[in-house]
């Protein structure tokens, strides 16, 4: 496993890390003997970073990270998320007494004392402009209760403005073949500022596995389904905000990418850890199986220049014009 810095943090994590949605909640059924049993094989491969949130399964999904990673608190970085549980366009939501009190109950859940990255979760434009959140995490980082705090964003707008706040460490954007958007500004301004940056979505929710029909169903508790138009949330959280039948259409144009990289999925992966301005990756998983799979994007071949100069001239010329939402 090779590692890089967050930012100007001094946190070194795994360029691949993962994100706990899935084995939280809202991807289909889940085994929590399985969500362990992947935790555990992730960490022994060297993966020491996840990413949670308080409404992973209502917190479930922290509480698992709590069993996972008992007695290796030192060794394992966590960053999770606030905001969602409440209206978030509400500016009580983001007020200095309801974020200790969201902060509290994911401390408890996780059993740390302090969180690595704290971060926003997708809020409303109106309130990152209001500013007054950022000095509540300017002094829940004094009090020593989180490490760094960052925020996660739905555009490349919002994340331009949040790298002129002085103290966010972090930016976790959806990024992958084909939302290729912030690679023209953000991520090198994001260098450039010392903040690190998180690839959410790499494999569009499934998309870019490969794996999928026209035909595919997913559960009903699983937001591919419930959420496929953007009926609960933005509609960019899934499937990279392309409609479903375009996005396998499109997957079918780009699978020659597996051609010597293991699987599509492991390619998509090493693509997104390619890019330059790139800290991790932090795809989802339910099994150990894909936990094993996504951590083979280590070790494929990279994308040649003239590999990298036609993907990104396939999403401007077939993909960027039908991504739906704000990006």
């Amino acid at each position: 496993m090779k590692y890089r810095q967050l930012g100007n943090t001094d946190l070194k994590v795994s360029e691949i890390s993962f994100g706990t949605w899935a084995i939280g909640g809202s991807w289909g059924k889940t085994d929590d003997k399985e969500s362990l049993r992947a935790l555990g094989t992730a960490m022994e491969h060297g993966v020491n970073f996840f990413d949670t949130a308080d409404v992973y399964g209502d917190g479930h999904a922290e509480e698992l990270l709590a069993t996972a990673t008992k007695g290796k608190e030192d060794r394992i970085h966590i960053a999770t998320k606030f905001c969602r549980a409440g209206d978030i366009h509400d500016p009580k939501t983001y007020s200095k007494e309801q974020v200790r009190t969201y902060l509290e109950a994911s401390l408890k859940r996780l059993n740390r004392e302090a969180v690595d990255l704290y971060q926003i979760h997708c809020p409303a434009f109106e309130i990152l402009k209001d500013g007054s959140v950022f000095e509540v995490l300017d002094q829940l980082k004094q009090e020593g209760k989180i490490r760094y705090y960052g925020v996660s964003v739905e555009s490349v707008e919002e994340g331009l403005f949040c790298l002129d706040q002085p103290n966010v460490s972090a930016l976790q954007v959806i990024f992958n073949l084909f939302r290729q958007k912030p690679l023209d500004e953000l991520f090198p301004k994001a260098e450039a500022k010392g903040v690190g940056i998180l690839s959410r979505v790499p494999l569009a929710s499934g998309l870019l596995t490969g794996k999928f029909t026209k035909e595919t169903t997913f559960e009903s508790d699983d937001h591919r389904h419930f959420n496929k138009d953007g009926e609960s949330f933005n509609v960019g959280e899934t499937f990279a905000g392309l409609e479903f039948n375009r996005g396998v259409e499109l997957s079918e144009k780009v699978n020659w990418i597996q051609e010597g990289r293991t699987s599509m999925a492991t390619a998509a992966l090493r693509w997104c850890l390619d890019q330059k301005g790139i800290t991790c990756v932090i795809p989802g998983f339910k099994t150990e199986k894909q936990v094993l799979a996504n951590l083979e994007a280590a070790n494929v071949p990279t994308f040649t220049d003239e590999e990298l100069g036609k993907l990104n001239a396939f999403y401007r010329e077939h993909v960027a014009d039908y991504i739906r939402g704000p990006y």
